[in-house]
């Protein structure tokens, strides 16, 4: 798990674009799209860098810091 809420699936799924072809398209493995979709793992700065211009947003629209929580 990462600090950060990974927007991908939904930004994806709104776009409607498969997530084999995202993957093709920003240069990365299908399995690394999905630890990332998933929440998994972070992207490297330059694959963070690639998926926020090939959509075309800033990254704080795609992953959004989690407030921190009171767990025991």
């Amino acid at each position: 798990m990462t600090g950060y809420k990974c927007m991908l699936k939904v930004i994806l799924a709104q776009e409607s674009i498969k997530h084999g072809e995202f993957a093709k398209r920003i240069n990365i493995s299908p399995g690394t799209l999905s630890a990332i979709v998933n929440d998994k793992q972070l992207p490297s700065f330059n694959v963070a860098y690639a998926i926020c211009e090939e959509l075309g947003m800033p990254i704080n629209e795609i992953w959004i810091k989690k407030e921190p929580t009171q767990s025991g």
